[in-house]
């Protein structure tokens, strides 16, 4: 029996991508990526009880280059998008606290999730960069200490009896967008298994 060799295997795979239409090329990398996804997802739900697997699904799918990408670039949408919630969530404050609706209590804990989301763009800002020179660790715990920012703005509000947070929902998904982020890292983290 005859043994193909690595040039004739190429040109054989090669081949193939050439006759193939590019609307399935472009059909089966959608696939693969929609898998990569519904996979990455699946995995990090099922290792913790406050991963939320639908705005896992519904936050990556939602970006067009996550059909195009591999796990290492999932990582990096989840924390680019943690980075877009954090900044436009600075905006939202900026604009409660000109509103002068609140009393002196919540404006207080208006500033001070100001300050809290302010570092989070810069500690988010180096989370990536870490994680972009393969200092996963690193990028664990600037990602850790964002999620704990969102965590402190959030019960900060109910300190005072009756008084609710503004932010809520802000708050919510930066703590998820982090924690999709730092579960996609510690996959990447795990010695692979043959």
């Amino acid at each position: 029996m005859r043994q193909f060799s690595f040039s004739s295997s190429f040109y054989i795979f090669f081949f193939f991508f050439i006759i193939t239409p590019q609307e399935t090329s472009s059909a089966v990398k959608s696939v693969f990526s929609i898998d990569i996804i519904k996979q990455t997802c699946r995995t990090c739900a099922d290792k913790s009880t406050i991963f939320s697997h639908d705005l896992c699904l519904t936050s990556l799918q939602s970006i067009p280059v996550s059909h195009a990408t591999n796990i290492q670039g999932l990582a990096l949408i989840a924390m680019e998008l943690a980075l877009e919630n954090a900044t436009n969530t600075i905006s939202s404050i900026e604009k409660l606290l000109t509103s002068r609706t609140f009393d002196p209590f919540a404006r207080a804990c208006l500033e001070d999730c100001f300050k809290l989301y302010s570092h989070g763009v810069v500690t988010l800002i180096d989370a990536t960069g870490a994680f972009l020179t393969g200092q996963y660790s690193t990028a664990n715990v600037w990602l850790s200490a964002v999620m704990e920012g969102a965590t402190t703005c959030e019960e900060g509000f109910p300190e005072k009896e009756g008084e609710l947070s503004p932010l809520t929902q802000e708050n919510y998904y930066l703590f998820q967008l982090c924690d999709i982020a730092l579960c996609i890292i510690h996959l990447l983290s795990l010695p692979l298994h043959s």
